[in-house]
């Protein structure tokens, strides 16, 4: 998921809107870190986005009540992964598009 959300912070640069990228492979350990170091990684004041190719599930305690959690929250498709993600939204240009609108 991280190439897709730097795909999408690229796309957004060109509509003048900023985005950073965090990576949490370990949601276990960035929670033992302190309340100043979370709010720096993840400001409160800004749209928090999760992109996870897998459930949403969970997500939301890191994107709060006004974020945006991007995923794939059913089963049953199979076929190669870029159409499924193509069919289900999960591209760098649908997930932008949603940020905007969020931002609006």
């Amino acid at each position: 998921e991280v190439s897709l959300a730097v795909d999408t912070a690229n796309l957004l640069a060109k509509s003048n809107i900023n985005a950073r990228v965090v990576t949490m492979p370990c949601s276990e350990l960035f929670d033992q870190q302190s309340d100043a170091y979370k709010k720096s990684v993840l400001p409160p004041e800004s749209l928090r986005v999760s992109i996870e190719a897998a459930t949403t599930f969970g997500w939301q305690r890191y994107t709060g009540e006004r974020g945006l959690n991007i995923g794939l929250d059913d089963f049953g498709m199979s076929a190669p992964y870029q159409e499924i993600y193509k069919a289900r939204g999960l591209t760098a240009e649908a997930i932008a598009e949603k940020i905007r609108l969020a931002l609006k």
